[in-house]
């Protein structure tokens, strides 16, 4: 069997960023190969199972697909149409049910079609006697064309992100079947640097041991999947040919534990708003628009991804900027068009998304420009309806007023008792904020009777409940501070989960909290985690820059920076596209900035990531010229983590 490797890397030619690395494997290291002198057809049937087809989609559109000679894709679960004559490209995982079915439509007397090239998502279960099973079958032999590993099991979820599709991981993690769990992720993230050919640090959040701490399962968990990943990758080191064979990047492995804020605090930014608060399928928002006939309006679904520019650059904006800069756009575009500027007649200074659809008619050579910002119009203005109606505002400011210890349980009941008429779901993730924040006001009857106040179901304190479990530190002073304490003194100290970021100036209200993961990434970058809470699988002792190991157990960056100026690169600076829009996506950048960037930084997430953390990564991708990729089991948006916590089954 071959085994396959990426030709893009960090190192030496076109920098790509990782989502264009894995786009290019598919589209060309996989599809693009097929096309040999042997192959008499240019129509090629692409057969998929459940996850790979999640893997395709996830980075790569219809069109691209299309492009390289494919012309149907189906299900390999599915009853399909034999095409005898037509070849057939394989893209599946390597497990028995899809074997046996590959071999059901090539083995027989009467094959579906003429030859197979066969891809194999990763080795991860192909056994010996499996390929041995394969290549028993006598009269399939000359049927086959390739029998290939890719090595890419996992979903790119965003230029600098992706997941292992572990939905359930909360609850398997915590539960009997821990060691599947840890094995089959594990395997996926490989799978990550065998596309990249990066070969990394593996760093983990080590678990508390000592004579005053109780170490559980799930405090292992982080240990057991970085030996998990690095048994892994050593056996690419030995298997792939071009796996690099010395460190070249840096991986931290971190559980949801090491910050149980961010996925429950409201986030102000546009994209988290988004999915936060319409109800989004996915990346697909369901809108209405007029219909031509004069008829009722027609509900019609867009994505909101990458391809669109309009969401690049307002992504990651407050949704108070988010809504300027649209006025702006469409005030701008409006001077400019007399035409439109006739067009609009609804009154007010902020056209309405009627009014710009009007425009569309009018002015059709601009209409795709006109669509976006009418669709992002009418995003915006349905997410601040949202925000005024729920009073989320004041839910906002007691938040972040908790976490930096500015407001204290009197406000949190003060708030409960006079906004009744808040929705269950709010007073919830406030609770669950307090149960973080002051977890002794939480302990016997003090917590049930605070629930019994907001109104919360019984699954809404499951939630509240499992989240306090979830909550290492919890248990750590609880068994340090012992059976009682002495206080002496009546000062009040200012009782805060989180630290005020030194240097950053609050442009926008509601924008003092990022998460624990800034801290930790800028702390890595410098090498100034501490080695004993953040050990290493293999131990450097010197950087993969060239300098030599700091105390903290990791080597020191403090000359990363030499060859780069203080003054900020162009690249770092919003790149305007030539209709006036501009990105912070890290795709946008040439290849000549990225080999002035350190090496790659990637952070996994056990338990789900949020897009807030997302968004740190692009931020700090620029702040500290690395490319910084965020992986975790899924990706998940407050309402789903709530639901997570609601289903957890296994006691913590």
């Amino acid at each position: 069997m071959s085994m396959s490797d990426s030709d893009s890397s960090s190192h030496g030619g076109n920098y790509k960023n990782f989502r264009q690395i894995t786009r290019d494997r598919l589209l060309f290291e996989m599809l693009e190969s097929t096309k040999t002198n042997d192959s008499k057809s240019t129509f090629k049937v692409l057969i998929m199972d459940k996850f790979t087809v999640k893997i395709m989609s996830s980075s790569c559109k219809m069109e691209d697909i299309i492009e390289q000679g494919v012309t149907l894709a189906e299900d390999i679960d599915k009853g399909r149409q034999p095409f005898p004559t037509k070849d057939a490209i394989y893209f599946i995982q390597p497990l028995k049910e899809n074997v046996a079915k590959f071999l059901s439509d090539m083995s027989g007397g009467k094959p579906m079609y003429r030859k197979a090239f066969v891809f194999f998502s990763s080795p991860y279960a192909l056994s010996e006697e499996l390929l041995a099973h394969i290549k028993s079958h006598t009269r399939l032999r000359p049927r086959i064309s390739g029998l290939k590993e890719m090595n890419l099991e996992y979903l790119s979820i965003d230029s600098q992100g992706f997941v292992t599709d572990n939905e359930r991981a909360l609850d398997e993690l915590f539960g009997e079947d821990v060691n599947a769990c840890v094995n089959a992720m594990a395997n996926r993230i490989a799978t990550v640097f065998a596309s990249l050919r990066e070969f990394p640090f593996v760093r983990y959040r080590a678990a508390k041991i000592d004579a005053f701490t109780l170490t559980t399962m799930r405090d292992l968990v982080p240990t057991k999947l970085a030996a998990a990943v690095w048994n892994q990758l050593t056996n690419y080191k030995e298997r792939l040919k071009h796996f690099p064979q010395t460190e070249t990047c840096e991986l931290l492995i971190l559980d949801r534990s090491v910050d149980l804020i961010s996925p429950v605090i409201h986030e102000w930014t546009y994209a988290a708003m988004c999915h936060d608060l319409l109800n989004m399928d996915g990346n697909k928002y369901v809108y209405e628009v007029p219909s031509k006939t004069g008829d009722k309006p027609e509900k019609k679904d867009v994505l909101l991804e990458d391809h669109d520019p309009v969401w690049l650059e307002l992504r990651h904006a407050h949704i108070a900027e988010a809504s300027e800069r649209l006025h702006e756009k469409t005030a701008t575009f409006i001077a400019k068009n007399k035409v439109a500027q006739y067009g609009s007649r609804s009154g007010g200074d902020q056209p309405s998304t009627r009014d710009l659809q009007k425009m569309v008619q009018a002015l059709p050579q601009y209409s795709e420009q006109i669509d976006k910002l009418s669709l992002h119009v009418e995003i915006a203005g349905k997410i601040n309806r949202i925000i005024k109606e729920m009073g989320l505002r004041d839910f906002g400011q007691l938040e972040q007023d908790l976490v930096f210890g500015d407001a204290g349980p009197s406000e949190v009941k003060k708030f409960l008792r006079t906004k009744q008429d808040a929705t269950r779901e709010n007073k919830l993730r406030l609770l669950m904020i307090y149960s973080v924040a002051y977890p002794e006001k939480f302990e016997g009857e003090k917590g049930l009777k605070l629930m019994q106040l907001a109104g919360l179901s019984e699954d809404d304190m499951t939630a509240v409940n499992n989240m306090r479990l979830l909550d290492d530190t919890l248990a750590t002073e609880k068994k340090s501070k012992g059976g009682f304490s002495l206080n002496f003194g009546s000062q009040k100290k200012k009782h805060a989960i989180r630290k005020e970021r030194k240097g950053e100036e609050e442009t926008w209200a509601l924008s003092r909290f990022n998460p624990m993961i800034e801290e930790l990434i800028e702390k890595l970058n410098k090498g100034e985690l501490p080695k004993n809470e953040y050990a290493c699988m293999n131990d450097p002792t010197q950087s993969v820059h060239g300098t030599q190991e700091s105390a903290s157990g990791r080597p020191s960056l403090s000359g990363a920076r030499s060859m780069r100026t203080r003054r900020a690169p162009s690249w770092a600076r919003p790149r305007t596209y030539c209709n006036g829009y501009t990105s912070d996506s890290v795709s946008s950048y040439g290849s000549s900035d990225f080999k002035r960037m350190g090496k790659r930084m990637f952070i996994f997430i056990i338990g789900g990531a949020t897009r807030a953390e997302l968004r740190v990564c692009h931020k700090l991708t620029e702040k500290l010229w690395r490319e910084i990729v965020l992986g975790s089991s899924s990706l998940d948006d407050p309402p789903r983590f709530i639901t997570k916590l609601k289903m957890l089954t296994t006691e913590l």
